[in-house]
């Protein structure tokens, strides 16, 4: 099983990037995938979900509104696009696998992880 992230950097204020993590080794297409981050002396915190067919999602609050969450069954991909990002946003994403949606804002629940990229806001 692998899950690879792609995608961070050092980016402005007011900024967009947009992450992607590229699946392989397990049924992608059953799995609920859900991004989380981990700042500097932070636990790990959830960012979004999305369930194994993209017709549901969920988003903590820091993040609704400015990030999206979206999957490629096809590509075995799913992607997070950051908009609007804040100096506070700077963390190492991590994108998991879960084989159940309900449930998915809890690290603790994922079966697969990542190895992280790093995403820094600042000016």
């Amino acid at each position: 099983v692998q899950l690879v992230e792609s995608g961070g950097g050092l980016v402005q204020p007011g900024g967009s990037l947009r992450l992607s993590c590229a699946a392989s080794g397990f049924t992608f297409s059953s799995y609920a995938m859900g991004w989380f981050r981990q700042g500097p002396g932070k636990e790990r915190e959830f960012v979004a979900a999305i369930n194994w067919s993209g017709g549901n999602t969920d988003y903590a609050d820091s993040t609704k509104g400015r990030f999206t969450i979206s999957r490629d069954n096809a590509k075995n991909t799913v992607y997070l696009q950051m908009n609007s990002l804040k100096p506070e946003d700077t963390a190492v994403y991590y994108c998991g696998a879960d084989q159940y949606y309900s449930g998915s804002e809890y690290y603790t629940n994922y079966d697969y992880w990542g190895q992280g990229t790093q995403v820094t806001v600042s000016s």
